[in-house]
């Protein structure tokens, strides 16, 4: 195996796990315990914006199936990957994207990895987020397969919502009204084995924050995930067997008055082997607004944020992380 060297600006502190809380939803799920849980999610929201979830209620065969899916896509010829290439989708953001295709932190990164996305199904397009996927067409399992995952997602980010509207003493249906039509992405990621010296100019994917509400990420057992603690310093976000990590986007960070954090993220593959992972995104309607919640302003807490809609926070960041979308 090829040896790594990683800049020091790249090496993560291998600390306790637990720095990225780990919360048992089970009682939040089945409705046993909503506010216990609410509590523990308030904890790690509000300093690690991450979190670890055990007895999330997906099961373990789906998940790898899932997974055995996306290897198998991605060592698909490069020829039959780019026919449905993500530009092909205009303004819908669904398809394959190449290695260096998207890069979160384009000042500083250059990202090493391809993506596949895919999102609710529509006929046509219909605007910004929402219009066809593309399929491989002589693998239609595939589709019915993730497609599946997706639709599975989606309820429990809605259950994992309940659970923070209730840690900010709202409503437990409060994002309702903000999500009768939520823009998702799921999302199946392939991470390239990295040799030699490397540095922040090209890792898996460059430092930033997710863009919308809430993301649910499987992992393999490769690691590489590394999230930024209040310190400054870089921790590992080893992978836990059956467990998903959590972690909150723009939208609840810009909602909360930054009372909860949207914390800093990034990849780098240093293990020398193929890394894949399975984040979904969620948001709230292409129009829906956010703005601080009135409980989060205070005098020590004065209002950071003005309103902004989804749809409109969302594409500006895609519009600066799209390499098609620069060339347009």
């Amino acid at each position: 195996m090829p040896k790594v060297r990683l800049d020091d600006k790249l090496k993560a502190k291998r600390e306790r796990f637990e720095k990225i809380p780990l919360v048992d939803i089970g009682p939040l799920l089945d409705g046993t315990n909503k506010q216990g849980v609410s509590r523990e999610i308030r904890w790690a929201l509000s300093n690690a914006g991450f979190m670890y979830v055990k007895n999330h209620s997906i099961p373990q065969d789906l998940i790898d199936s899932v997974f055995s899916a996306s290897r198998k896509f991605f060592d698909l010829p490069l020829s039959e990957k780019t026919l449905l290439h993500i530009s092909n989708s205009d303004v819908a953001f669904r398809g394959y994207i190449e290695p260096f295709g998207e890069n979160t932190d384009p000042g500083k990164t250059k990202d090493l990895k391809e993506c596949f996305d895919f999102g609710p199904e529509r006929s046509v397009l219909e605007g910004p987020f929402f219009g066809p996927n593309q399929w491989p067409s002589s693998w239609p399992e595939f589709r019915e397969l993730t497609y599946g995952y997706h639709q599975r997602m989606v309820a429990l980010a809605k259950k994992l919502l309940q659970g923070i509207a209730l840690s900010l003493d709202l409503p437990e249906s409060y994002f309702e009204n903000l999500m009768r039509n939520p823009i998702s992405i799921q999302r199946l990621l392939h991470y390239p084995p990295q040799s030699g010296h490397v540095s922040e100019d090209i890792i898996g994917i460059g430092a930033h924050t997710d863009y919308g509400n809430l993301t649910i990420l499987a992992q393999d057992d490769v690691g590489g995930l590394q999230v930024l603690n209040r310190d400054g310093d870089w921790v590992q976000g080893t992978p836990i067997h059956g467990t998903f990590i959590i972690n909150i986007g723009d939208l609840i960070q810009r909602l909360t008055n930054d009372v909860y954090l949207a914390n800093i993220h990034r990849v780098v593959n240093s293990s020398g082997r193929e890394r894949y992972s399975v984040p979904f995104f969620i948001d709230a309607d292409f129009d829906a607004i956010i703005e601080p919640l009135k409980s989060c302003v205070t005098d020590s807490n004065p209002q950071r944020y003005h309103p902004v809609t989804c749809g409109e926070h969302k594409l500006r960041r895609f519009a600066a992380s799209y390499a098609h979308l620069a060339k347009a």
